[in-house]
């Protein structure tokens, strides 16, 4: 198979363990610079190009798009599922995961657990949002935060109101949810691939930080997950339409509750923490899913 890697650094440790289990398995997989990239477009004919050239013959593409670039990168991916091209995750799945509203709007449709959430567009209306979800203490999040950056934990309701007053103030677009207490500064990362957890690890925050993403400073170890977690991770993937994903879950004392389903899941604490060849399974997926048209939306939608 040839195969188009959707990515700006071609060195992180998740695209050079793709890279090197497609290779292993006898293909050829490019890592094409997303912002390189450029879409022709044309009645009946979408075009791809790669620094001038024609990006012709691929049988597959995985995304490994950025938040900075979001829209970009997804034009790009919807460009080659109109030529036909088989996505790892489709650019409605991702556009869908990458607004935190949206996504947990279609996972509460479908009853999955969530953390109580609110949103409102009107810095007047902090108080009524913060009681909404049973707080002090909130959790205050950006529409588009990665990484556990634009993730404020407001323990006060004079602080929480401030901070929600200043990102409005700014015309920021914030989440405010309900603060897990009982979690403890750790989560569970599911990570599904093709309808199946085939690993999972439990993330620890740094000492005096109540995220718990590697990024930062946070630890991570192989954990057994509840027939309840696992079952919420893979309906999360299934509800979100992707394929490959990481569910992070917290354990609360009504059951397992969704913080974030991510569409481009890093493969290096996971591997490392569960021993497990997380990129060979991915490769392996592709394999047996990939079609010539195969996509549900064809970039539409």
């Amino acid at each position: 198979m040839k195969i188009a890697m959707l990515a700006r650094n071609p060195n992180l440790y998740s695209h050079q363990r793709l890279q090197q289990a497609a290779e292993d398995r006898g293909h050829q997989l490019d890592i094409l610079n997303t912002l390189r990239c450029t879409v022709h477009i044309a009645s009946h004919k979408p075009e791809v190009f790669y620094n001038g050239e024609p990006c012709i013959g691929y049988d597959a593409v995985i995304p490994r798009i950025g938040a900075s670039i979001t829209n970009y990168g997804l034009a790009i991916l919807r460009q080659f599922e109109m030529r036909g091209c088989w996505p790892l995750n489709e650019s409605v799945a991702i556009g869908r995961s990458r607004d935190k509203l949206r996504s947990m709007q279609i996972l509460a449709k479908h009853g999955l657990g969530l953390p109580l959430t609110a949103y409102a567009n009107d810095p007047k209306a902090a108080e009524e949002i913060i009681k909404a979800v049973k707080g002090p203490p909130v959790v205050i999040k950006l529409l588009e935060g990665t990484q556990g950056i634009g993730v404020v934990l407001a323990e006060t309701m004079s602080s929480a109101k401030s901070v929600i007053e200043a990102f409005r103030g700014a015309n920021v677009n914030i989440l405010v949810q309900e603060f897990i207490k009982e979690a403890g500064g750790t989560d569970i990362r599911a990570l599904v691939v093709g309808g199946k957890v085939v690993a999972a690890m439990k993330r620890t925050g740094a000492a005096d930080d109540f995220r718990s993403n590697l990024h930062r400073g946070g630890s991570a170890e192989l954990i057994k997950i509840t027939p309840e977690e696992r079952s919420t991770a893979v309906r999360a993937a299934n509800r979100m339409g992707l394929n490959v994903c990481g569910v992070d879950m917290l354990r609360s004392n009504h059951g397992p509750v969704i913080m974030e389903v991510n569409s481009s899941p890093g493969l290096e604490g996971i591997e490392k923490a569960t021993g497990k060849d997380i990129a060979g399974l991915v490769i392996e997926f592709i394999e047996k899913s990939a079609r010539d048209g195969k996509t549900k939306t064809k970039g539409r939608g």
